[in-house]
């Protein structure tokens, strides 16, 4: 989300986390995947259309960095578990990949793609940030600071090029995700959006990566669904429901950039159950049906496959932790907000993955690879690629009706997944079972 953009970078994490990936290209270089020859990217056959099913994103610390034990076994986690993983191309473990106008630093996202090629993921990039010369900046110096910021509009045709640049370099990737959260592109002397801007710098992007390769997969606009709570109606809109209105504003960059868009080939946005101010209406398991009446309103506004670039069901602090809730709770939240997004039509979704440095680490999908101990499963990673392998594009899995409120259900012919929504323990019926739940259980079964 916005405040979680900030995130530092420096010259002395990118060396060591280069010296660490030799380490863990040694150890996991015994997984499939291909190798790189006469200097080229790989090419490797995977999933080539819209609907790219669950996965996740990639943060500042991930598994290729670390200890050579803990990348090692988060390595082979990811390899047993092969999702989509996404991978942005400056901050957020990368580093600036232009610093200067025409020289180029991909040692980080060769390290990243890597690590997710030689894992079976299927690779996204996130086309963000932007070197520091394209909006203000010195170049050859990075401001992390200023990752933020958007590229000045005489800079939007120099963004478009690095785009290109960087799909010639990985023709294995056909997944490409323009900007992140309309970042930089708020209007303050307006009170609303830029999306004129965004949408010139997204047609120029959209068209230098089909000139590479019209195999390419683009789509945009990565806007935040901010919602106002009922009563709070300053921005209110049409779409609503009992968690609360989307702001008018966000609906018109939307739909600014879906008439005037080049093409596009998915809609991908990021939201959150709780509204702007960090409320939950009618409470945080009723209020990721958001999630799904949003998900609806897309799908039939643009008409095509949508993807929830982030999601997040937990207010975070100040310091944009997610710490409040006990690891039960939130994984019970997160499966609600998988069927509810499932509900509106998703075709898949990327969870941020929060890995930190340290031993904490709540909502994570692996502990830290920076510990000797590190790299092991975790009950989100639990989560997410079961839910990813069990519903699989085209699946087509539906609302499973338990005979409780409480206790939501996604299902298709070959499996059930069934949520306790509520503190409370709850027996309930399915397919002539009696099923028992505990507080916030999340529970699988097979139907077959």
């Amino acid at each position: 989300m916005r405040r979680r953009a900030g995130e530092r970078q420096s010259r002395f994490i990118a060396i060591a986390a280069g010296l660490a990936a030799l380490a863990i290209l040694v150890v996991i270089c015994s997984l499939p995947g291909d190798r790189e020859q006469d200097g080229k990217r790989p090419v490797r056959p995977g999933v080539t259309g819209p609907a790219i099913g669950w996965g996740f994103t990639h943060t500042q610390f991930s598994a290729d960095t670390g200890t050579d034990a803990s990348t090692a076994r988060a390595a082979q986690l990811l390899h047993d578990r092969p999702m989509p993983q996404n991978q942005h191309i400056m901050g957020w473990g990368a580093d600036n990949p232009e610093p200067r106008p025409g020289q180029y630093d991909f040692a980080d996202l060769d390290r990243r793609l890597a690590l997710i090629r030689r894992t079976g993921g299927t690779p996204v990039v996130t086309l963000c940030c932007a070197p520091d010369w394209m909006k203000g900046g010195t170049a050859g110096h990075t401001d992390w600071n200023a990752l933020e910021k958007a590229p000045d509009p005489q800079h939007y045709g120099d963004f478009a090029a690095l785009a290109g640049k960087i799909a010639q370099r990985f023709p294995d990737v056909r997944h490409y995700v323009v900007w992140n959260e309309f970042k930089g592109f708020f209007d303050d002397a307006k009170g609303r959006w830029n999306y004129e801007g965004y949408t010139r710098l997204y047609n120029l992007v959209y068209r230098a990566l089909k000139k590479v390769n019209g195999a390419n997969q683009v789509g945009g606009p990565y806007l935040v669904m901010d919602s106002h709570v009922p009563g709070d109606d300053t921005y209110a809109s049409d779409l609503k429901g009992p968690w609360g209105s989307i702001d008018r504003r966000t609906l018109d960059a939307f739909t600014y950039w879906n008439r005037h868009k080049a093409g596009a080939d998915f809609v991908v946005v990021d939201g959150s159950s709780y509204s702007k101010d960090d409320r939950y209406a009618p409470d945080p398991f009723a209020a990721a049906r958001k999630f799904a009446d949003v998900g609806r309103w897309l799908r039939k506004q643009s008409g095509l496959p949508l993807w929830w670039a982030e999601w997040y069901v937990e207010v975070a602090d100040e310091n944009d932790n997610r710490a409040r809730w006990s690891e039960r709770t939130r994984t019970a939240a997160q499966a609600t907000a998988l069927i509810e997004m499932t509900a509106g039509g998703a075709a898949g979704g990327f969870y941020w993955n929060p890995e930190t440095e340290g031993a904490d680490c709540p909502g994570c999908l692996w502990t830290s690879t920076r510990l000797d101990d590190g790299g092991r499963e975790l009950p989100m990673m639990t989560l997410l690629s079961r839910f990813a392998r069990a519903f699989p594009p085209g699946s087509g899995p539906h609302d499973l009706d338990t005979g409780r409120p409480e206790v939501r259900g996604l299902a298709d012919d070959r499996t059930a997944l069934l949520v306790n929504t509520g503190k409370r323990s709850v027996t309930v019926t399915v397919d002539g079972r009696s099923v028992t739940l505990a507080g916030y259980d999340v529970r699988w079964l097979d139907r077959s």
